[in-house]
């Protein structure tokens, strides 16, 4: 089989954008991240993010998370094509902290969890959730 110069490349761009596409992803629910925080220091404790190791269905994959002393927590779906999930704010008279939810995935991806606590510091946790069919169209 013999391939003309525009399909070899269009085969070169095609392959290096499967390479950087997921690159670029993460980098959007970083800077999601780094709004939230403004930058600051994140620590791994304090923080409970319950969701299913698989998920059958993307379109509806519950989550629940906990953040004792929290004031906002935001969940992410790293491989999404828009990562931001949902942000939960929770006042002087709350409770508990903890918030559920379903969420739509596009495929096996990384939920991420940020809490920023009511003494001005933010826990981060995460989980990996594998997808056997899509919800975003995938």
């Amino acid at each position: 089989m013999e391939f003309s110069r525009r399909e070899t490349l269009a085969l070169g761009l095609g392959a290096a954008m499967v390479t950087v596409l997921p690159f670029r992803v993460n980098a959007k629910a970083e800077d999601r991240i780094a709004e939230f925080t403004g930058g600051a220091e994140m620590a791994d404790a304090d923080i409970t993010l319950n969701a299913p190791e698989i998920a059958e269905n993307g379109n509806t994959v519950p989550i629940s998370v906990e953040a004792p002393g929290a004031t906002a927590i935001m969940l992410l779906a790293t491989g999404n094509p828009e990562p931001g999930v949902a942000t939960f704010k929770f006042g002087p008279a709350a409770a508990q902290q903890a918030a559920s939810t379903r969420i739509r995935l596009a495929g096996t991806q990384d939920v991420v969890a940020v809490a920023k606590l009511a003494d001005g510091s933010f826990a981060k946790t995460s989980a990996t959730i594998k997808v056997t069919i899509g919800g975003c169209g995938g």
